[in-house]
């Protein structure tokens, strides 16, 4: 009898150990695609934080020759996003939401100057 349990022991860890080398292999691919992605989003991102310091390069020098004050305009959008964000944590969320209308209100009104200054 002795024998036969021995036997059923060894025949449960080989089962055991056939699902962990399963698993472990399971998890290497994972980890092999991860780090794959990982690569590629890292490429994506340089790609891109290449194109967005063109575009404003573009976009400053564009700026320069029709007379406009980017970093005033971004100061500007800053402290709008800063006040929305503001309104939007106040208890009176009701007068926060009148004063996000009004500031969604400027910032049109400035797109439309600027495309008037563009036309000019």
């Amino acid at each position: 009898m002795g024998f036969g349990d021995t036997a059923k022991k060894i025949q449960t860890l080989a089962d055991k150990a056939e699902r962990t080398y399963q698993k472990i292999n399971e998890l290497r691919n994972e980890v092999e695609e991860t780090q794959t992605t990982v690569v590629d989003t890292s490429e994506r991102v340089q790609r891109l934080e290449n194109e967005m310091a063109e575009q404003r390069a573009v976009l400053d020098t564009v700026a320069r020759e029709v007379g406009v004050d980017l970093e005033s305009v971004s100061t500007e959008a800053h402290i709008t996003e800063a006040e929305r964000a503001a309104a939007e944590s106040s208890p009176g969320s009701a007068t926060g939401g009148a004063g996000s209308a009004e500031s969604d209100g400027g910032e049109p009104g400035d797109a439309t100057d600027g495309a008037s200054e563009d036309a000019a």
